[in-house]
């Protein structure tokens, strides 16, 4: 079940019957907000069945934080191939940021001079994180967050209570696959909470505490789940210049994590010195 995104489905759907379907797609959006189930729900489409064990269906993903030149070969390799079953081969490159410059280069002849029937799907939080001639070599589809609403309707049907809802409602932030994560998993929620918590005295805490909760943290939370708890915090603040400030200091370390390998405990520790 897909929650929300009907305009962009409607999109690819006409895409999908008028016969023109583009080499290149690149979904855009927040984590967990839907464009992987998307993606996967237009690929079945192109293929005519689930894209599971499909022999012209291939998945990328980064390995150790970054897809490789070589991944991006073998790739190329795959699709210059003819099709086994269906019209065309199917891909998607998840997390398509993390592709290192000498792979977005290899891939970008890819693009310039598309082999054998293929289309390749990207999916990204921003297309800021990519060389804009892969970009615009693309048809761009973005995705945002879904209504609350929505969201909360999903969760009723569940049989979950109003006071629940509403704490999953403000950790998921439109994004349904936040929101189903957290409706599964009790004590996620639980330690969502926690974290909230604990972000909101840290600032009141000596230095080597800060280092320790730092460190403590990102055992159980990797580091953008962190950061975008935080920023929830001192968006409640807008108004105040610091906070404005310290928002500033949060989405530059939150985009540079995104698109390379920085030591996220050092990132943490730095930001937590400056609370």
């Amino acid at each position: 079940m897909i929650l929300g995104h009907e305009k962009q489905i409607e999109f690819l759907r006409k895409i999908l019957n008028s016969g023109k379907i583009p080499h290149a797609f690149l979904f855009c959006g927040k984590e967990r907000i839907g464009k992987r189930k998307v993606a996967l729900e237009f690929v079945s489409w192109i293929l005519g069945s689930s894209p599971d064990n499909h022999p012209d269906f291939f998945f990328l993903a980064p390995i150790k934080d970054q897809i490789s030149v070589e991944q991006i070969r073998e790739l190329i390799w795959k699709i210059s191939l003819r099709p086994f079953k269906s019209r065309y081969k199917t891909v998607i490159i998840d997390s398509a940021h993390r592709m290192t410059l000498e792979a977005q280069n290899a891939f970008l002849k890819t693009l310039e001079e598309p082999k054998g029937n293929s289309i390749i799907i990207l999916i990204v939080e921003s297309e800021n994180s990519l060389l804009s001639t892969i970009v615009s070599r693309c048809q761009k589809i973005k995705f945002f967050s879904v209504k609350k609403e929505k969201i909360k309707e999903f969760l009723r049907k569940k049989g979950l209570d109003e006071e629940r809802i509403e704490k999953i409602l403000k950790f998921a932030e439109g994004r349904p696959g936040m929101a189903i994560e957290l409706f599964e998993n009790s004590k996620r929620l639980e330690a969502f909470e926690k974290l909230e918590k604990d972000l909101v005295k840290i600032g009141e805490r000596e230095i080597l505490f800060r280092f320790q909760k730092a460190n403590e943290l990102l055992q159980n939370f990797n580091l953008f789940e962190i950061l975008e708890v935080l920023a929830n915090q001192f968006r409640a603040k807008i108004f105040d210049k610091k906070a404005r400030g310290f928002l500033k200091e949060i989405q530059k370390i939150y985009f540079s994590a995104k698109i390379s390998n920085i030591d996220k405990r050092l990132a943490l520790e730095i930001l937590f010195l400056k609370l």
